[in-house]
């Protein structure tokens, strides 16, 4: 199952393990973007792919899709937590309403999905999650990156719990990736140097190989993985002031 699965990140996703011979569930706000989607993955790749519409951000889309995992005569392996979006603007440029929207579906959905696939994971005594989080999970960048970091604790401190059970959580955090999530942000590419866009593609063979490697936390570009060990020798203000500028709008007076 793939959440966020349209676009981007989930596209590249599906892509992958379509073509890999996966059997699919898909999940998104969009109903014809998903049947489209599903009907061009079965005939590419041979796939069924059952479409699943629900808005993460509405108790009730969530409720959906956790009885969809709960479903323990047709089990779900491997569940991809990737939906997500960014506000546009700064720390109170952004309405609270949006705020807290953004926090139910990077926080309470994660948590609540998560919880619905590795309890019958468990129980079956196999099964993955792989949570998206951001790079920006490690420098200050207002309440996204708080989010994300919070999907990182998460996720790693349930690797542990689950590890002898089977049951596998992998924390993924990509940089900045040429998908549809930086233009809904606000984030203009030519406000973010060229050397740190990554393909979405790449970057998804790079997760599913860290990932079968049994790794709880992926950072899947020997670039990122540089600047976040240099993030953690900098000094904390120059740290703040570059990750709150990268990829933003300059600061209203």
């Amino acid at each position: 199952m793939i959440t966020g699965s349209t676009a981007g990140i989930g596209a590249a996703f599906a892509s992958r393990l379509a073509a890999d011979g996966h059997n699919l569930v898909l999940v998104a706000r969009d109903e014809k973007r998903l049947r489209e989607q599903a009907a061009d993955l079965h005939d590419r790749h041979g796939v069924e792919a059952e479409v699943l519409r629900a808005d993460l951000s509405e108790d009730d889309g969530i409720a959906a899709v956790e009885a969809r995992l709960s479903d323990r005569k047709h089990p779900v392996d491997l569940l991809v937590n990737n939906a997500g979006f960014g506000n546009r603007g700064r720390y109170l440029e952004v309405p609270l309403a949006d705020e807290l929207r953004m926090m139910k579906v990077h926080c309470e959905a994660v948590l609540r999905l998560t919880t619905a696939a590795a309890e019958t994971m468990r129980a079956r005594g196999r099964g993955g999650v792989i949570n998206v989080a951001s790079i920006a999970a490690f420098f200050p960048r207002g309440t996204y990156g708080a989010s994300k970091a919070w999907v990182v604790q998460f996720t790693q401190g349930a690797a542990k719990d689950l590890a002898s059970a089977g049951v596998r959580l992998m924390a993924l955090c990509p940089g900045f990736v040429r998908t549809e999530f930086h233009a809904r942000a606000g984030i203009k590419p030519d406000s973010v140097p060229s050397w740190m866009w990554l393909d979405a593609d790449k970057l998804v063979t790079a997760a599913l190989k860290d990932f079968a490697r049994g790794k709880a936390l992926s950072i899947p570009d020997p670039r990122y993985k540089a600047m976040t060990g240099l993030a953690k020798l900098a000094p904390r203000a120059a740290v703040s002031v570059v990750s709150s500028n990268v990829g933003r709008p300059p600061r209203k007076r």
